[in-house]
């Protein structure tokens, strides 16, 4: 039903194409004996995901991906009823045809935060804020050995030396003006990351757009998905979603988070790891957050980072 997909450029004709989709998910479900139930296709997300009715969600990964859909199936059976926020059960994960995979899941109830942000009151904003923080934190706390085996990226510090190595030449491609492009260097190389220090297991896109919430109940954080690109490292990496995507650099949001998680890092760290980060788009955040009062990284840092008074 799904034609192969093992080239980006096969990726970006066939994913994004609900006409090509839809039936494949459709016979999958007939398969799965979900066929009586209406499939809705979610917008957003790199893959393609489908609400089964009410109660399900099913996730398709091409060949391409296929690794990626061993890593969210194992990861959402380890996390499962571990942390005290829900995350989707695994109902069923597999082979499909032509190299496709899936993983069949529970629908979280609620509305996605990043949707329903602009009318949350302060109040919910900040219960939000520790819900999440404590959900973050009880993630990292999770032993993470038996995910080794699937999860990278093996040696964290010699993927950070091919980031640091990378880091120009990644945000040239995405349009960061020379301007900007001639500081990193300097900036990275005076910037202490702790080597051989603790490891924790990652989400590493913990932002607005993979967190639900319940108005009816006080704005009360109802689910975390969404862990296929998980990893193991230094827990600090997973502050870059919450500072750019989670608390945008909205006074006391981010102090608050860091207090209720446990730990306090540095602006300068974390717009360190904003840089290494694998899916760093600096010219976007840059549209998307408030400007710096100058443009330098230490303004930039603690604008977006920077612990409020």
């Amino acid at each position: 039903m799904l034609p192969e997909v093992t080239t980006d450029e096969e990726w970006d004709r066939v994913v994004p194409d609900d006409a090509i989709m839809r039936p494949g998910a459709e016979d999958l479900c007939a398969r799965l004996g979900l066929g009586a139930a209406p499939l809705t296709r979610y917008s957003e997300g790199s893959q393609a995901v489908y609400a089964v009715g009410d109660r399900h969600v099913l996730k398709l990964f091409p060949a391409l991906d296929a690794q990626d859909c061993v890593t969210e199936a194992r990861v959402l059976g380890h996390v499962q009823g571990r942390l005290p926020v829900p995350t989707p059960e695994v109902h069923d994960t597999g082979a499909y045809v032509n190299g496709w995979r899936y993983v069949l899941m529970s629908r979280l109830p609620g509305e996605g935060l990043a949707t329903a942000w602009p009318r949350i009151p302060r109040a919910g904003r900040e219960r939000i804020v520790t819900d999440a923080a404590q959900a973050l934190a009880a993630l990292h706390a999770l032993d993470h050995e038996p995910l080794a085996d699937v999860l990278g990226p093996g040696d964290w510090d010699a993927f950070l030396a091919g980031q640091r190595a990378g880091a120009v030449g990644h945000q040239r491609k995405r349009g960061l003006p020379d301007s900007w492009l001639e500081q990193i260097p300097g900036f990275l190389d005076s910037v202490a990351l702790p080597a051989d220090g603790r490891r924790s297991l990652l989400h590493t896109e913990f932002m607005r757009q993979h967190l639900v919430v319940d108005p009816a109940d006080g704005w009360r954080l109802t689910g975390l998905f969404d862990f296929e690109p998980a990893m193991i490292g230094d827990p600090a990496y997973d502050f870059v979603g919450v500072g750019l995507f989670v608390t945008r650099a909205e006074p006391g949001l981010l102090r608050r988070f860091m207090k209720e998680y446990g730990t306090t890092y540095d602006p300068r760290q974390l717009l360190a790891y904003t840089l290494l980060h694998v899916y760093s788009h600096l010219p976007w955040y840059l549209r998307e957050l408030p400007a710096p009062p100058e443009p330098t990284p230490d303004a930039l840092a603690e604008t977006w980072f920077g612990r409020e008074p």
